[in-house]
């Protein structure tokens, strides 16, 4: 007995543009369904431009209709505080977009993800680019870096899931 289809959204989450991409995967194809960006303006106070984030997402999830939400695990340096203080909030609706509609909410670490594409959790964003292009057989690589990342997110939960079951099984 074959699984039926896992449909995957990604998300790159940010304030001012956000990224998604939502795969699918029947058996051992995997196909783009849609991608593209979120850009509340950055003129809207921050609670209009989290409602706004929030929205679009929610809209999103109801068109395409994912299995699953994976969103990029959040990370800052110790010089940039506020940047996480920012990223959080961003974060924190779009988890709840998620849950919302009922939805797995996953996070994957960034470096996790270039590991997964790319086998060098220190690979640069046109290397992560370049393996999405190759892995969803696109005839250009995804833009802005944006999608290409919620892509990323995507296919690595693939990767993450597969070795989660053979590890069940073993």
């Amino acid at each position: 007995m074959t699984a039926g289809p896992l449909r995957i959204l990604g998300i790159d989450p940010a304030l001012r543009v956000t990224g998604y991409g939502i795969i699918e995967r029947t058996g051992s194809r995997i196909r783009l369904i849609e991608a593209g960006v979120v850009a509340p303006s950055p003129a809207l106070a921050l609670e209009e431009r989290l409602r706004d984030l929030h929205a679009a997402t929610v809209e999103i999830i109801a068109q395409t209709k994912p299995d699953v939400v994976v969103i990029e695990e959040l990370y800052t340096t110790y010089k940039n505080p506020s940047t996480a203080v920012l990223m959080g909030h961003a974060r924190g609706v779009l988890c709840l977009a998620g849950a919302q509609a009922g939805l797995p909410v996953e996070t994957l670490a960034h470096a996790h993800v270039k590991r997964s594409l790319t086998g060098s959790g220190s690979a640069r964003k046109e290397q992560v680019n370049a393996m999405v292009r190759h892995l969803l057989g696109l005839r250009s690589e995804p833009r802005p870096l944006d999608v290409s990342d919620a892509l990323a997110l995507a296919l690595a939960y693939l990767n993450v899931r597969d070795a989660h079951r053979i590890l069940a099984a073993g």
